[in-house]
């Protein structure tokens, strides 16, 4: 038997119970979880209400994960937990397809790996394939003291953007940006937001996880031919924008989500995150919990009261 965080009622947090430990079939492998992150996609699946539909309870939520295969080889997965049947990462012992596991490289972080994840990827990918990132661009991060904003600031650098301007609503999220290698940090919400991204720009691109009037502002902080590539909403699901700045600069607006990509850029994002990890310039304010107080730190996520990303571990 294996201890593992076990949804049984949606919008509850799960609770710490025994299952038995997976056995892999032919095309799976088990992993013995290292680390496993709780994302908004796991708080969102367990309610019932995505569009994904309700899963069946009792299942271990974590749609991703850190460990180690049977062989001792360290590696990052992917789980389809609470999106479909089977159980996910938030527990000893997971059983994956083997297509969505990545080897990592010996002596790497596996709680930050696990921190930074599919946020990363995403960042990653809105970045270089969505954004088409060119050297010496001038970028902005909105949302720049979130899990995203934190790593895009360090990937653009990392990627050869010129400079990178955060947008952040709180101090906490200032000093994370600022930390993350952000040249400037504008507030958002600010009376005086617009008057500063003109100050600080004008932009190439924009990597956008809020949207909003913050992503509206930002059009307009934009050269000619700029482009603001979206994945997500956390300010608001729709945004006041008008088309004579669109069309009168030519801006492209472009979205994404890591459900457009395939398994194997997935895999090459992961190589190339986990990389930067062991090399020390890849990193992220994140909090490591117990498996055994996995109800107090659900609590924490879904509440909005987690002020970093939260790592289980055993």
């Amino acid at each position: 038997m294996m201890r593992a965080a076990l949804i049984d009622t949606h919008g509850k947090p799960p609770s710490i119970g025994d299952r038995d430990v997976p056995a892999p079939r032919d095309t799976e492998v088990r992993v013995r979880v290292t680390a496993a992150s709780i994302t908004p996609l796991d708080v969102l699946c367990a309610t019932g209400t995505s569009y994904f539909g309700a899963p069946a309870t009792p299942y271990v939520p974590g749609v991703q994960g850190v460990g180690e295969l049977d062989d001792g080889t360290a590696a990052w997965f992917a789980t389809s937990a609470g999106m479909q049947p089977g159980d996910g990462s938030l527990a000893e012992w997971a059983v994956v397809p083997r297509a969505d596991v990545v080897p990592l490289p010996d002596g790497v972080d596996h709680r930050l790996v696990a921190a930074l994840g599919l946020s990363a990827v995403a960042a990653l990918m809105s970045l270089t394939w969505r954004g088409n990132l060119q050297h010496g661009e001038h970028v902005l991060v909105l949302g720049g003291g979130g899990v995203v904003g934190q790593a895009a600031i360090q990937l653009a650098l990392l990627h050869g953007a010129r400079r990178v301007v955060a947008g952040c609503r709180s101090l906490p999220a200032t000093d994370r940006a600022e930390r993350a290698g952000a040249t400037t940090v504008v507030r958002l919400g600010e009376p005086d937001f617009e008057g500063r991204l003109a100050d600080s720009g004008p932009f190439d691109l924009v990597v956008d996880p809020v949207f909003g009037e913050s992503a509206a502002a930002a059009l307009r902080a934009l050269r000619a031919g700029g482009r603001l590539v979206n994945l997500g909403s956390s300010a608001g699901e729709t945004a006041p924008l008008d088309s004579a700045t669109i069309r009168g600069r030519s801006l492209s607006i472009l979205g994404y989500t890591n459900n457009a990509i395939t398994k194997e850029q997935r895999a090459n994002a992961i190589e190339t995150i986990a990389d930067y990890v062991r090399a020390g310039r890849l990193t992220l304010d994140f909090e490591t919990v117990r498996l055994a107080d996995i109800s107090d730190a659900w609590s924490r996520q879904s509440e909005g009261r987690a002020d970093r990303r939260l790592v289980v571990v055993p």
